[in-house]
């Protein structure tokens, strides 16, 4: 089977808007029951332990430290580097063209991104502040973009266009915070030779960019490379996906302008329109089938690398590997979890996402907007941006993530069970606030 085959139908359901949180949703429901189920059980523990190996020769591509992944490992470590390669390109094209690309519009999202994750963390230290529980403290400075935006739609148009633009500039600054957070606090024993080879790839994947390499394929291989040097360097491989991501170019090999004029000339080249051929079949001779791929290179070569390769994964990543990784890290077990254990690192998880997320973000915004003078946008009131900010409690895909980090040492590997109850119900709690009070304080906004 062809790439293009395997990737078309994901492509027609992300272009049909199906909700890939909905799967995401559901993938984690069914971990949990599963989890719980102690016929089971044992057999889901089995598969997160099941050896993902690819030997060429001698070399397993899919090993650390000379062991050979598991299933959790492989989802953790490699498929979530083409989540955040995604996240990558979006923050790119933000920087660019959307919501970040001018300092003006970008500063309000990124101040108020900036006191939601600083809240967060005090909220966490208040009930766990001392190690080793204290590791988990960046789990709730995350907010899941994909269940934010979800739970949003649902009031439909009534939401101000400026609500919507904050929450998704929001959460790409969100990411930027999570990224950096990850590479400082959760890399471990650096390998400078490993990372010197790693910064020689993506500096080769910089000068192929500005050498006009425009091949999508190129750039994979080199995120396969850069993603191989970083696994043995010590810096976690996620960090690869966003490096390149930011290398990918962003301007096309043609100007549209330039594309609809060679469209123009090379449409002179096809046959008349098929009324005119009575309506018969047309075979095209070899000459107007040269000009026919021609137009298929064109229309290639006005879409930039960035926007096409986020095309080719995006689909990939909301349909495969978030649904998958939240399969393999949302089986919770709620056997033998007591009340000493639910006020400790769950508790510090909910404040966080609860009450740290939202005050964070409301107060850090209005400040902000009061010391500035600019005020806030149009359409955006105190009052409204007070409910939307308590869906940036919604954690759950890269607060799942974290926890994972926060918590894979053997010696604090009972901590992470307890890391699942916390953003679950603290991103389920903040969802269900976010809605309710955002739906009321729009209703009262139209009929005011």
């Amino acid at each position: 089977m062809k790439t293009g085959q395997f990737i078309k139908p994901l492509q027609r359901l992300y272009k049909r808007r199906v909700d890939s949180s909905v799967l995401l949703f559901l993938a984690a429901v069914a971990a949990v029951i599963i989890a719980n189920i102690p016929s089971v059980s044992g057999l889901y523990n089995q598969l997160l332990q099941y050896p993902i190996m690819v030997q060429i020769g001698e070399f397993n591509i899919f090993s650390h430290a000379g062991e050979t992944m598991t299933l959790l490992d492989f989802t953790n470590d490699v498929l979530m580097v083409l989540f955040f390669l995604q996240v990558g390109l979006e923050i790119k094209q933000e920087g660019l063209v959307g919501e970040l690309s001018t300092l003006r519009r970008a500063v309000f999202p990124v101040v108020g991104a900036i006191g939601g994750m600083i809240m967060p963390v005090l909220f966490f230290l208040l009930v766990c502040h001392e190690a080793p529980a204290s590791k988990g403290m960046a789990i709730p400075m995350a907010t899941d973009i994909a269940f934010a935006l979800a739970v949003l739609s649902l009031l439909g148009k009534r939401v101000p266009s400026s609500l919507k633009a904050f929450l998704a500039s929001l959460a790409v600054a969100d990411d930027i915070g999570g990224i950096l957070v990850i590479a400082i606090f959760y890399s471990t024993h650096l390998n400078l030779m490993m990372l010197l080879w790693a910064a020689l790839c993506l500096g080769a994947i910089y000068l192929l960019g500005r050498l006009g390499v425009r091949s999508l394929l190129v750039y994979y291989i080199g995120a396969f490379v850069v993603w191989t040097f970083f696994l043995k360097s010590g810096v976690h491989t996620t960090i690869a996906g966003v490096l390149v991501a930011f290398l990918v170019p962003a301007r096309p090999k043609l100007s549209t302008d330039h594309m609809a004029d060679r469209m123009r000339t090379m449409l002179r080249l096809l046959p008349e329109s098929e009324h005119k051929t009575r309506g018969k079949n047309v075979l095209l001779p070899h000459q107007q089938i040269a000009v026919v791929h021609s137009m298929a290179q064109d229309v290639r070569g006005a879409v930039s690398p960035v926007q096409r390769m986020e095309q080719q994964i995006t689909p990939i990543v909301h349909f495969i590997v978030l649904p998958l990784f939240a399969f393999v890290n949302a089986g919770v077990a709620f056997g033998g979890v007591s009340m000493e254990s639910l006020v400790g690192v769950p508790l510090a998880i909910v404040l966080g996402l609860l009450l740290g997320k939202p005050l964070g973000i409301f107060l850090f915004s209005i400040v902000f907007a009061k010391l500035s003078k600019g005020g806030l946008p149009q359409g955006m009131t105190t009052t409204n941006l007070l409910a939307l900010s308590c869906l940036g409690g919604i954690g759950f895909t890269v607060a799942l993530f974290v926890s994972s980090l926060s918590y894979a040492q053997p010696e604090v590997a009972h901590f992470l069970n307890d890391a699942k109850i916390g953003i679950f119900t603290g991103s389920i709690l903040s969802g269900i606030l976010g809605y309710f009070f955002l739906k009321a304080v729009l209703k009262h906004e139209h009929h005011g």
